[in-house]
Formats: C-alpha cells, structure tokens, sequence
C-alpha cells in the first residue's frame, strides 16, 4: 500500500545557487535601469542645450538685423562681451547687459546649459554668465584684421559650415571652469595666417560630444577630432573632455574663408 504524501512535505526552498543568480539578475536589470535613467537624462540634457545654442543664433540675427554686423565679441576695455558687462575687469559680469542681452527673450541673459554644473569644480569661475558656451570671437565676432570688430554675414561665405557657438569649458588645475569663447586650433594675424597653437576649450560634455551652432542656425552634435596637451593654467585637457571638433588646416571650422 502506497503512502500519500502532503504537498507541503515535498515542497522545498531554493538552493543558494538559486538565490545568487536572482540577486544577479536583480542587480543586472537594475543597472540597466540606471543606465537607462541617464541616458534619458543626458538626451534631455542635450536637447535643451540645443535650444539655448539656436536662441542665441536667433539673438546674433536680430543684432544682425540692427547693426549689419555680427555681435561683438568684446569690446577694447575688456568690461562689455557678447554675454555680459561689468563696471571693472576685477567685477563680475552682470549677465543681462551684454551685446546680445536686448535679443534673448524675457530674461536678457544667455540660457545655461544643464550638462555643465555637474562638470563645474573649483568655485567660481572666471566668465560667469556665459551659460558653458563659447563665441568665435577670432572670426564672427572679431575678425583677423581687428578682432574688436566683428565680421559681416556677408564675409562668411558657407555659413552652415561656419562655426557661431559650441559647448565651452577651460581646463584648470583648480577644475572645470566656464569660458566664454571658443578657441580654435591656432591665434591668427592681421593677415589671417595662423600662428602658434591655442589652448582648446570646445567641450565634449555629452557623452564625448560637444554640440556646434552654425552660422545658419542649426546645431550639431560633433565628436573630438584631437585634444590638446597646451594648457596654461595646470589642467588636463583630454581628462576633461576638452579639445577641437572638425579638421585642423586654416582653423578648420572656425575659419569662414577656408
């Protein structure tokens, strides 16, 4: 005669094995799961850092249409630039008086881009205000000639291919600081031929991918082309996700006339 057993009796517990590779696949989808949440982030991220980069087009345009030249990228005292002004070069900027100030909207100052403060170290930095975007103040506002007076649209000749503004840092000893121009490989003459290498400070600060604005208005994702080790202030160039998108010959896409 067969004895029945209770369900229960033949019921068991699961084995250790069992239990670590639950707590794996818990861990593994969990990291997926961060994973995801940052790169959703991150796309936001880069998405509203677009928007800025196209207002501030859209403010060059209107400076455009009231003055006939692009905006200045400073002026001779070194007190008004493209995103500020201040009383004395010791003074912070204050954000709602530079030259594209009256063309932003409501608030008068340049949109900050929300990928730079989680790169930010190091206290203040030196061009408050900036929003971690850079001008080309060596062709678009300045030129070779005189770098106080900023280019005419009419001298750009290829303006989806001309570099207006990019994501900007500068690489110190003390951190990542916001700068407000964007450096290209070489400082140039009155003549327009290119000299010694320049600090860089285009940054790739979306997963190693600095954004572009042109001078047609549109904004591009770009890629490192190179970094840099020139870096006078004790930084760290290629640590930071500091260096220059495109080619090198001429100054690449900085320079209008290549």
């Amino acid at each position: 005669m067969k004895v029945r057993r209770n369900h229960r009796e033949e019921r068991r517990g699961f084995t250790l094995v069992e239990l670590m590779v639950v707590a794996v696949m818990v861990i593994v989808l969990a990291g997926m799961a961060t994973l995801a949440g940052r790169r959703a982030v991150g796309r936001a991220e880069m998405g509203s850092s677009m928007s800025n980069l196209r207002q501030l087009a859209i403010a060059n345009a209107g400076y455009v249409s009231d003055h006939g030249t692009y905006a200045p990228a400073t002026d001779q005292r070194n007190r008004v630039r493209w995103h500020g002004a201040r009383e004395s070069v010791r003074d912070p900027f204050d954000p709602t008086e530079g030259y594209l100030s009256p063309y932003l909207g409501g608030s008068q100052r340049v949109g900050v881009c929300p990928g730079l403060s989680r790169h930010l170290e190091g206290g203040e930095s030196w061009e408050d205000g900036s929003g971690g975007y850079g001008y080309n103040a060596t062709y678009i506002g300045g030129t070779p000639e005189n770098p106080f007076e900023p280019s005419r649209p009419s001298r750009v000749p290829h303006p989806a291919r001309t570099l207006m503004f990019a994501t900007t840092a500068f690489s110190k000893g003390e951190g990542l600081q916001e700068y407000p121009f964007a450096e290209p490989r070489f400082w140039v003459d009155p003549n327009g031929n290119p000299g010694g290498p320049l600090q860089p400070s285009v940054h790739f600060r979306f997963d190693g991918q600095a954004l572009v604005c042109w001078c047609d208005g549109h904004v591009s994702a770009e890629r490192v082309g190179e970094t840099s080790e020139k870096n006078y202030y004790g930084g760290d160039n290629e640590d930071e996700g500091i260096g220059f998108p495109g080619p090198d010959e001429n100054n690449g896409w900085w320079n209008p006339d290549k």
